[in-house]
């Protein structure tokens, strides 16, 4: 088992739920409210002047569930459906050890 974390812009929430919602690999998803800070936030036409301003970029982080197969397929579909040409959005994958629920 893997677990995907994307870090999205919040101006995406709507179409990234919409594409997972629509994958077959994709069992369910969580979206968390993140504030970016970096270097490459300089660099984002998404930025509004508010943005600017206060320093941060709002962004989403998505936390996926994915068996361990299925994780290239998912990143794929990002990859082809990605319309930022700056690639500002960020993933990684870690192991998942346990799972379980209570």
């Amino acid at each position: 088992m893997k677990h995907l974390i994307l870090i999205i812009h919040a101006d995406l929430k709507q179409s990234t739920a919409d594409l997972l919602h629509g994958l077959e690999e994709v069992d369910g998803f969580t979206f968390t409210n993140a504030e970016g800070h970096g270097s490459q936030s300089n660099n984002d036409l998404n930025l509004s002047d508010t943005d600017k301003v206060v320093g941060y970029v709002p962004r989403l982080r998505v936390d996926i569930l994915l068996d361990d197969l299925k994780v290239e397929a998912v990143l794929r579909v990002f990859r082809q459906n990605n319309k930022s040409p700056q690639k500002l959005n960020f993933y990684w994958v870690t192991d998942v050890i346990d799972l379980g629920r209570f």
